[in-house]
């Protein structure tokens, strides 16, 4: 992986020597589910929404607006073409689709830290896309090229996450044509996790691949999947040139890619449940099957990202039990396709981290986890309904993902956690507190938060009564103070910092 790369570079036994004398801070492995997942739909209810989802692509269709090579691929596999409406005869799309693969690895620069995507299993990765930043010290504002920074070492000090993401925050201090080139470095240089690449503009795209070819080595990115990146859908039913472009680049270079309609039920989709799973699998389908006629075999994961929409004000709303409903029975749907599947978040659209952003949170979080879901983007700091990414949230939100963890191992039926033996030993009347049995498990028998007070009310008291926003933000602060970088192969950090120098000299700034 990094070592086909510096293989080629040289300096790589003097990077190997820092990396292993460096400190690295423990994650967790990406969860591996030993539980079922929740589903709401029969098998009646999937043949109907299945169904109806091929009539639309057949008679409603689909818009790839000024994408003519898209067009002329679609033609090419018999849709039925009118200007940029594509028609897609029914079995087609779901047909093309079986090329695509049930799971993949990513490959992240510590091989320690690769995922796997699709199964039982569900990769973490943080906040998406926010172009404002809030704390508790400087309040709501526009994020920079800093705070960014700021997410990705708090993602890769946070246990519970598997992945540092993408666009963190928008950084609005940088060039909209040169931001990415920065987010990626940072990535690739503050961080050992996987990430993901810039989907703005084909080029940009381009952009990613090139820079993975410098830190991965250019073979080993065609033949390994080392970045996964969001492809959103303009609901309904539009596939526009600039996400259809990024889309083409990562399938041609064998990297992942999220199929993602943009869901607001009410606006954007039917009022009904049915209805929106149906406008959903429609969608999906569409540009699942457009990834594999650009390369079959291109790994891809469907995805459902679904709000609902408050009909007095206009705003969407978070942790409803309409979205609870949407993304269970999507979940149904993409594993009928065998498919990886991503949704779910740590959504709310609260201004601030307080109760109703907890409620909202949970709610959501609980639901990726029981929907099956395989990648859940937006785990930890989302606020404002995606407006704002909070560091305070963010630190409270990768703390709960503990919980998830330990949810998903389900229940052990071992011997050991028979417990007959401290049964017996401690019998009517007595405490399990010095039992041997306790004594052997106490370290490991519960989940343990890094955040949250359960002080008795005078110690909490008389060390400032603070609340939990308080307690998040001294975490954000150790958290930064403790941060230490991994190290990285001299050649590639030069090689990588020289490809960002040339990108941004070739061409003027453009803030718009």
């Amino acid at each position: 992986m990094a070592e086909t790369a510096r293989r080629g570079r040289g300096g790589g036994g003097a990077a190997r020597r820092a990396e292993r004398s460096a400190v690295s801070f423990e994650t967790a492995k990406f969860i591996e589910r030993n539980i079922p997942n929740f589903e709401v739909l029969t098998e009646e209810a999937l043949e109907v929404i299945e169904y109806n989802a091929e009539t639309v692509l057949e008679e409603i269709g689909i818009n790839m607006p000024d994408n003519p090579a898209a067009i002329e691929r679609w033609r090419d596999a018999g849709a039925d073409i009118d200007g940029e409406r594509v028609r897609i005869p029914r079995g087609l799309a779901r047909k093309l689709c079986e090329t695509a693969p049930s799971h993949y690895t990513q490959h992240a620069r510590n091989p320690e830290r690769n995922v796997v995507v699709g199964g039982k299993n569900l990769v973490l990765a943080p906040v998406y896309g926010p172009p404002f930043v809030r704390d508790a010290a400087g309040g709501r504002r526009y994020a920079t090229m800093a705070d960014f920074n700021k997410f990705v070492k708090l993602g890769y000090m946070s246990k519970w996450l598997h992945h540092s993401g993408g666009t963190v925050c928008e950084p609005t201090d940088i060039a909209v044509n040169k931001r990415h080139l920065d987010m990626l470095h940072a990535h690739m240089t503050l961080s050992d996790k996987p990430f993901m690449g810039s989907v703005t503009e084909p080029s940009r795209a381009q952009d990613s691949v090139d820079m993975c070819g410098i830190l991965f080595g250019e073979s080993f990115v065609q033949q390994n999947t080392v970045m996964t990146s969001l492809i959103n859908i303009n609901s309904p039913m539009t596939f526009d040139d600039v996400m259809m472009g990024a889309l083409e680049v990562y399938a041609k270079n064998n990297q992942a890619c999220i199929i993602s309609p943009f869901i607001v039920g009410g606006a954007m989709a039917p009022v009904s449940i049915a209805g929106t799973l149906t406008q959903v699998l429609a969608e999906a389908l569409a540009g699942i099957a457009y990834s594999q006629l650009v390369r079959p075999g291109a790994p891809v994961i469907m995805g459902a990202f679904v709000t609902s929409i408050d009909m007095n004000s206009g705003a969407p709303t978070f942790g409803t039990p309409e979205a609870s409903h949407i993304t269970y029975g999507a979940g149904q749907l993409a594993r009928r396709l065998n498919l990886p599947y991503r949704s779910a978040g740590s959504f709310c659209g609260s201004k601030l981290p307080d109760a109703q952003a907890a409620y909202e949170t949970a709610n959501s979080l609980n639901m990726g986890l029981l929907s099956g879901v395989n990648f859940m983007l937006h785990s930890c700091g989302w606020l404002e309904g995606g407006l704002v990414s909070s560091f305070e949230k963010f630190v409270m939100d990768a703390d709960q993902l503990g919980a998830l963890h330990h949810f998903a191992k389900g229940v052990q039926m071992d011997e050991n956690a028979q417990a007959m033996d401290a049964i017996r030993e401690v019998g009517p009347g007595g405490h399990y507190l010095g039992c041997a049995h306790t004594q052997a498990n106490f370290k490991s028998a519960f989940w343990k938060s890094d955040l949250l007070d359960y002080k008795p009310f005078e110690t909490w008291e008389d060390e400032g009564a603070r609340d939990t926003q308080s307690l998040a933000t001294a975490r954000v602060e150790k958290m930064l103070a403790d941060y230490q970088q991994p190290a990285l192969d001299a050649g590639i950090r030069e090689a990588l910092d020289a490809y960002v120098a040339q990108k941004k000299a070739a061409e003027p700034d453009a803030f718009m």
